[in-house]
């Protein structure tokens, strides 16, 4: 089983948050889905001819590709690869784009499933995050989705937001639960440095993000998730059962993935590589048959350090078995060692020599995967 994910890095205008390559602008729209399709075509061995069972459009925002430009790229994606016949295609949405049209385009060209961009149901946490649209339109555009006969819907959510109280975070996770969606996704507010709230914040025109409420906020998440029978798979992600994004779960098992577009990083399990983070040196070198990336190769201590990282953060855990054979029987005695200390604090636990987190672990996830790290 392999990936492709598409970055298409265009935005109607840049949220607060983020810190994804993307572009505020449409300028570039006609000549990048041009270089797109020749990266494919240079990409075509990348893979090494395993067949492809997810197709990830992400971004920015894809939902601004207008259909004739979809279309194509997943033409040029069959045409290229051996792709599964049941294979997921996933493309993200904001709520302002989804109208009946959008929608109906989607399904035309065998998109089966759809993230939505909510983050919040209350206009005033939109505002302080500077989403373009409004609570009204997140919830017409899971019901015109699902309307449209969409089952396989997704929804990001934000919690630790400062204008979002306990209470309307509680609102929030009901709303989504009353809408019958399938899976959310939900992740704690993160200033990064250099984003457009970090110098807000420092210049005191925004709200500091409150460290504790985050954490009570995220403990409520698990706590309602678990009360409507939603499957805490990752740290955050939940789904109904037969709901798993298959795309994401690729990352998290260590599968093979290509990443297409400006920014976009790929996987050959030996190799990471990543695309340069600039559309007009992208469509540049693209023109002259040249994929602009850099890459890492990987060492021994890399793959198993990423492996410990990925694993414990889902709910498959770390297998202590494919460790000794992938990685060697010195490494199981090292988290043989290092994990008592978590189990008898309550942070994981360990079932038929699976190693995985409880919810308590779920809150120090990187810190203690970190501890079990092995220095190059």
């Amino acid at each position: 089983m392999a990936g492709i994910y598409i970055h298409i890095p265009f935005c109607k205008s840049k949220c607060h948050y983020c810190n994804f390559y993307s572009i505020a602008s449409s300028k570039y729209v006609n000549e990048f889905v041009p270089a797109l399709l020749k990266e494919i075509e240079l990409q075509r061995d990348y893979l090494e001819g395993e067949c492809i069972e997810t197709i990830y459009f992400g971004g920015g925002t894809p939902s601004v590709l207008t259909y004739d430009s979809l279309k194509k790229i997943l033409d040029t994606i069959q045409q290229t690869f051996e792709i599964s016949g049941d294979a997921e295609i996933t493309i993200e949405a904001n709520p302002n784009d989804l109208d009946v049209k959008k929608i109906k385009e989607f399904d035309q060209a065998h998109v089966n499933r759809i993230s939505i961009g909510i983050q919040s149901f209350f206009d005033d946490d939109l505002k302080y995050l500077n989403r373009i649209h409004t609570a009204s339109q997140a919830e017409a555009s899971v019901k015109r989705s699902q309307d449209a006969g969409f089952e396989n819907i997704s929804i990001d959510l934000i919690y630790g937001i400062p204008t979002l109280t306990d209470d309307k975070w509680k609102q929030n996770l009901d709303i989504s639960f009353a809408l019958d969606v399938p899976h959310i996704s939900s992740y704690g507010l993160t200033v990064e440095p250099k984003t457009a709230l970090d110098i807000l914040i420092k210049k005191g025109k925004a709200k500091p993000v409150d460290e504790e409420k985050s954490v009570r906020q995220f403990k409520l998440l698990m706590q309602e998730m678990k009360k409507n029978s939603f499957i805490h798979y990752e740290i955050s992600n939940f789904c109904k059962e037969g709901f798993v994004s298959q795309h994401n779960s690729n990352y998290w098992k260590g599968r093979k993935y290509l990443g297409l577009g400006p920014s976009a990083h790929s996987f050959n399990q030996r190799e990471r590589q990543w695309n340069i983070s600039n559309i007009e040196k992208y469509i540049e070198s693209i023109s002259q048959k040249k994929i602009p990336y850099e890459k890492e190769i990987l060492s021994e201590n890399d793959k198993y350090n990423e492996y410990i990282m990925t694993s414990l953060r889902t709910m498959w855990g770390c297998d202590l078995i494919h460790i000794e054979k992938k990685f060697g029987a010195d490494k199981i005695n090292l988290i043989e060692e290092k994990s008592q200390q978590f189990i008898k604090s309550g942070k994981m636990k360990k079932e038929n020599n699976v190693l995985s987190l409880t919810d308590e672990g779920r809150l120090f996830a990187d810190g203690i995967a970190a501890d079990f790290f092995i220095e190059n």
